[in-house]
């Protein structure tokens, strides 16, 4: 006797297990960063040592310090302008530089020995030279952080350009694909997912330099202060800027992976179906 048709899965199933996947991937965000907080404050409780102060007293000291608009506008917002200007910039040489570099073997051949020297010079070794050629303003700033940002997002181009599949490339001269339509349409979407590893790894780059470089001759921004609290031992004001930092860097990051899904939506579909 021939077996009827299997019972269809309830509708509800899939919003269920939707609603469980994000219950638990917000459990893995929050879990660890909670339990430290409690560790903290546990850890604290009581203590009268000025250089441990309590969770409560830095979370005090942040509202305070960080949410008044004055702070906001004198030295907050015009850090992060700083960062996004730097990344930008960075981002938009390293491709264009990259990209050239990686085409053409000749160049690649005649640049590689000075690209690794000058990669091998940590940034904040330019700070005093740059502020000897450039002056202490915020064109030193964005000097910094570009100096230290290009670099992830140079390299990762010249080897995701390097590495095109050749079948590619010729398969688009059969069909007259050629020039900067061949770059925008085969080029640079398959070099696409390491270009976007060297710009995660400028983003995170270029929010330490934007500190550094608020740290010399400067009298504003996130780094200024985080060393003035510092030097006036205003211990609970300092870690409130450091934790002003790791926020902004868990938003910079949540930011990046929204724009990454969008950029590279044919790459991670593919995976999937490699998966599957």
């Amino acid at each position: 006797m021939a077996a009827g048709p299997a019972p269809a899965r309830p509708t509800s199933a899939r919003p269920m297990s939707a609603v469980r996947r994000a219950l638990a991937s917000l459990g893995y965000a929050v879990g660890l960063p909670v339990l430290l907080v409690v560790a903290w404050a546990l850890a604290t409780r009581g203590t009268t040592n000025l250089y441990y102060p309590p969770p409560s007293r830095v979370l005090t000291a942040f509202v305070s310090t960080w949410l008044s608009p004055d702070t906001l506008v004198r030295d907050v917002l015009p850090s992060l302008g700083r960062f996004a200007v730097g990344v930008l910039l960075s981002i938009v040489i390293g491709v264009v530089v990259g990209t050239a570099i990686g085409a053409t073997p000749w160049l690649r051949a005649l640049l590689e020995p000075m690209l690794e020297f000058f990669r091998a010079i940590p940034p904040v070794v330019l700070v005093p030279v740059l502020m000897l050629l450039l002056g202490i303003d915020d064109t030193m700033k964005l000097a910094v952080i570009v100096s230290g940002s290009v670099w992830p997002v140079l390299l990762n181009t010249i080897e995701g350009v390097r590495g095109t599949d050749p079948v590619l490339v010729d398969t688009s001269r059969s069909y007259r694909v050629r020039g900067l339509l061949a770059y925008r349409y085969v080029v640079l979407p398959a070099a696409s997912p390491q270009i976007m590893a060297g710009v995660r790894l400028a983003l995170s780059i270029g929010l330490i330099l934007m500190v550094i470089s608020e740290m010399f001759a400067s009298s504003s921004g996130l780094g200024y202060q985080i060393v003035y609290f510092q030097r006036q031992y205003m211990v609970a004001e300092m870690w409130s800027g450091i934790l002003l930092l790791g926020l902004v860097g868990v938003a910079v990051a949540a930011v990046f992976q929204l724009v990454e899904r969008r950029v590279l939506h044919w790459y991670h579909g593919s995976r999937e179906v490699a998966r599957a």
